[in-house]
Parts: structure tokens; C-alpha cells; sequence
């Protein structure tokens, strides 16, 4: 059986918690001696906006209102979209040697099943979904990230959902949902599940801890050893906070191009749906379906999510849009005609980014802007 060293900590701030993270990589640089794997379970001070690698800082984050509210700001190493990370979350983070042969979806794929394990002792079905989620009944609970640095370590993210206060997150992130008025929670919900919500009961980050561990031990057969940093990881995350976490530099970086974002508007034997799209350059960053619906149709969570990160181009659109209707929308319409309305969309997003009236504010990974 594999050793694994784990390490909890609770509360930490923004930097240091993804500095800390960082340091960890050190001791898996290529040359350094063989060493066991860390599993790191944590939770941060509430609360902590977290943005992608990628992503325009205050294209994703209301400053103000975090500023005004006392919520700290940094930027991951890792790609994804804008999270709010605080007691009722739970961090996890796998550091190890990065493997030769594998793929980033591969490294998901399989230190994700640690977390699905680990729910499944709360009687929760977890799943891996698209590109970096795990969903519980169409609804995402966890978001998964992964970074291979250039010395050969590797770090493997994730943000499991125990809890989550939506009109909080409304407020610091700039998510369109809260364009959408008294809409604005249920149309989050219908995307976001947690474990508070699924397994009943009062839940915070700290006290998944123990069901994660479990997991992972179960899932990768593992043996856990709980031990404390040792003084040159402390000493790396410090410098790093100093260097990296707290600076300009690293927090105000931008993606070479601005995202574009508009809607249009489809009729369906459902009613109206108003297709919300975000692009990066070309590129399907996310899109959203809404309407007058009793229910979210289940296929259109599925095309929203399989839409993702594919590029304007109708065929491949409506390939991946039908495959993940299985052959029925939920809307009375035939997936071609959504990809349509997401092209319409598109075209709208292109011409404002030309003429250069395109928002600054772009979305989270749920929620593209609204016009």
C-alpha cells in the first residue's frame, strides 16, 4: 500500500493558502529525492474570491464590493473560472512528481476519484463531468484543476462545495445571473449543488475532511500519515506570498485579448429562451440557457456544459450539442436550432468586441455576461 504524508490546516488567507500550495511543488522538482505524495485538506478565512490562471481579475471580481465587504482577492495557479472560497468549502490539493505519459484529463480523472469516493460515504453519487467538474445529478459540487511547473511537480486542485452562500457570491463575483433579478439564486442553483443540499444537515469545509481522506485512501489505496510542514515548505510559502501572492504583478494579469459577450433570444413550444454566450477570441468560454422554465431541462445543462471551450463553428456546435441532448432538448426544439441561437449569439459578441464596445466584465465559469 501506497504512503501518502497529510497535511490540514484551516483559515488560511488567500496568498498564503495558494503560496503554501506552491511551495509543496519544491520538494517534487526533478532531481529532489524520492519522496511521498502530499494530500493537502484546508479551508480558507471567509472569505477568499479566487480567480483563474487565465482570467481578467476585475473582469471576474466586483473590487469594490469585495474591498467593501472585507473579502481578500488572488489568482490561482491554476486555469478555471472565478470561485468564493471560505468555511463551507473544502480545498484539496494533491502534490507529487508529474507523471511522463499522462494528460492533464487523465491526472483529473484520477485524483478527482478521491473526492468522489469520499462523497460516496455521505451516500453522495458524484461524477466527473466535461472538462474539470464533478456533478451530483447534472449539478456541479466540486471544481477540479490541474498545473505541471517547468521543474517536473505537479498540483492537482480542487473546491468541493459543502456549502455555499449564493447572494454572497452574487455580490463579489460578477456573474450575469444577478442580472437576472429575483432570478438570479435559483438560476445558480439549478447549476450548483452542495453537500448541505444532498446529504442534509448543516455542513462546512472542515468537516468533509475526514470523509475526503477516507476517500482517497479507498479510491487509490492509500495510507494516510498526518504530519506538519516541514520548515523549508513554511519558509517557500512565505517568500512566495511576498513575491508572488501580494503583488501587482501576479494579480492584475490579463489574457491578450478581451472576452465578448452577448445574447439572443430563441422560440421554443417551452416559450422564450434567452441564450447568454461568452467568448474568448473564438472560442465558446460558456453559455447560458434561460427562460420561464418550471424546471431547468436536464439536456440543457448537459449542452451548456458540452459547448464549453468549442469553437464557433456550426457542424462541430451542433455534433457535441446533440450528442449531449441524446436526442432530446427538453425545449421542444432539436439541438440545432440552440446551437443556432449560440451562433447568433456569437456573431453579436464578435461585431461589439470590432468595435470595440465590448464589457469588461466577462463571467465566472457558470455564467457568461448579460446584454
Amino acid at each position: 500500500m501506497e504512503r501518502w504524508r497529510l497535511l490540514v490546516s484551516d483559515g488560511v488567507g488567500g496568498g498564503e493558502g495558494l503560496a503554501f500550495d506552491e511551495a509543496l511543488m519544491a520538494g517534487y522538482a526533478r532531481g529532489a529525492p524520492p519522496r511521498p505524495p502530499t494530500l493537502r485538506l484546508y479551508t480558507y478565512r471567509s472569505h477568499v474570491a479566487l480567480i483563474g490562471r487565465y482570467q481578467h481579475l476585475e473582469a471576474e471580481v466586483d473590487l469594490a464590493a469585495c474591498r467593501r465587504i472585507g473579502t481578500d482577492v488572488n489568482r490561482r495557479p491554476t486555469g478555471g473560472g472565478a470561485i468564493v472560497m471560505g468555511a463551507g468549502q473544502l480545498g484539496v490539493a494533491v502534490v507529487t512528481r508529474a507523471p511522463a505519459a499522462e494528460r492533464p484529463k487523465e491526472l483529473l480523472e484520477r485524483y478527482s476519484a478521491g473526492i468522489v469516493a469520499g462523497l460516496a460515504e455521505l451516500g453522495i453519487e458524484a461524477r466527473f463531468r466535461g472538462k474539470n467538474d464533478l456533478e451530483v445529478g447534472g449539478r456541479k459540487i466540486a471544481g477540479l484543476g490541474v498545473y505541471l511547473d517547468g521543474n517536473g511537480a505537479l498540483l492537482f486542485h480542487s473546491s468541493v462545495l459543502a456549502d455555499l452562500d449564493v447572494e454572497f457570491m452574487l455580490q463579489v463575483l460578477r456573474i450575469p445571473a444577478a442580472k437576472l433579478g429575483d432570478k438570479a439564486v435559483s438560476a445558480v442553483r439549478e447549476r450548483v449543488t452542495t453537500v448541505a443540499a444532498e446529504a442534509g444537515g448543516g455542513w462546512v469545509g472542515a468537516a468533509l475532511r475526514e470523509e475526503v481522506a477516507i476517500g482517497f485512501a479507498k479510491a487509490l489505496g492509500l495510507e494516510l500519515t498526518e504530519e506538519d510542514p516541514q520548515p523549508a515548505e513554511v519558509a517557500g510559502a512565505e517568500r512566495l506570498v511576498a513575491e508572488k501572492y501580494s503583488t501587482d504583478a501576479w494579480l492584475h494579469q490579463r489574457s491578450p485579448q478581451k472576452d465578448a459577450t452577448a445574447t439572443s433570444v430563441v422560440k421554443t413550444p417551452a416559450g422564450l429562451v434567452r441564450c447568454y454566450v461568452a467568448l474568448s477570441g473564438d472560442t465558446i468560454k460558456s453559455a447560458l440557457f434561460t427562460g420561464d422554465f418550471n424546471e431547468l431541462p436536464a439536456p440543457l445543462v448537459r449542452i451548456e456544459e458540452a459547448l464549453r471551450w468549442k469553437r464557433l463553428e456550426r457542424t462541430e456546435l451542433v455534433g457535441v450539442a446533440t450528442r449531449a441532448a441524446v436526442g432530446d432538448t427538453g425545449l421542444g426544439v432539436p439541438a440545432d436550432v440552440l446551437v443556432d441561437a449560440v451562433l447568433d449569439a456569437g456573431a453579436r459578441a464578435v461585431g461589439a468586441r470590432g468595435a470595440e464596445a465590448a464589457p469588461l466584465r466577462d463571467g465566472s465559469c457558470y455564467f457568461p455576461e448579460a446584454q
